[in-house]
């Protein structure tokens, strides 16, 4: 292990990916974002994130700080694509299927000191985190990490199907925060629903934010 990457990850690259995410993937948005203060700076971290569309991993790993390790579905790991994710040192993972493999190396990053993202509903939906899976919280107990959530809201396409230029999208960083160790399947189980619990909370937060800032973008147009 080198750094905060796995075996095989670039660092120069990394840093090159989180430039072009930082000032290029945004550019076709207006991006805010909110609480960036409460990101640990240091030690190992297990980033959850609800999930609604494929920007969401892109978006995020310019927004942070730190060199940031991604759990993404194998399929994306095709072609120059493929090649491009493992040199900044992501990580493939196979869904539906019985692969502990890329979670150990997750571990190992997190071990390192690093930072590894989640997406815990296991695919895209609608980004309300109606349930999760176990990596998330298992990745944390297993590394002795904290769990930082994120709420992202706006980077899904519109439901009319439109292509509406800077698009608004809000990304609020929870607190930092520990789940519960208790042992075995249940103990597993419930540090699952704590993390769900805390992520589901922060996305009615970030809800609230938005929802005063556009009745007040109303109330502006009015005066």
């Amino acid at each position: 292990m080198s750094g905060t990457l796995p075996p095989g990850g670039w660092h120069w690259l990394h840093f090159v990916g989180r430039l072009i995410s930082r000032f290029i993937v945004r550019l076709p948005f207006r991006v805010e974002v909110h609480g960036a203060e409460r990101i640990p700076r240091t030690g190992p971290v297990v980033l959850v994130a609800n999930h609604s569309a494929m920007l969401d991993g892109p978006l995020l790993i310019g927004m942070l700080p730190r060199a940031s390790v991604f759990l993404i579905k194998q399929e994306m790991f095709r072609g120059p694509l493929g090649w491009f994710l493992r040199r900044i040192g992501q990580i493939g993972v196979r869904r539906g299927e019985p692969d502990r493999q890329p979670l150990l190396t997750a571990v190992r990053v997190l071990k390192d000191g690093g930072v590894v993202g989640v997406f815990p509903e296991g695919t895209r939906g609608s980004g309300e985190v109606g349930s999760a899976q176990n990596g998330a919280a298992w990745l944390a107990r297993t590394a002795g990490a904290r769990v930082l959530p994120v709420a992202v809201r706006g980077s899904r396409r519109p439901t009319d199907g439109s292509r509406r230029l800077l698009r608004r999208i809000d990304v609020l960083f929870g607190e930092p925060m520990t789940p519960p160790s208790g042992k075995g399947r249940a103990g597993l189980t419930e540090a699952t629903e704590s993390v769900r619990n805390e992520l589901v909370e922060l996305i009615a937060e970030l809800d609230g934010l938005v929802a005063d800032r556009n009745r007040d973008d109303v109330r502006g147009k009015r005066a």
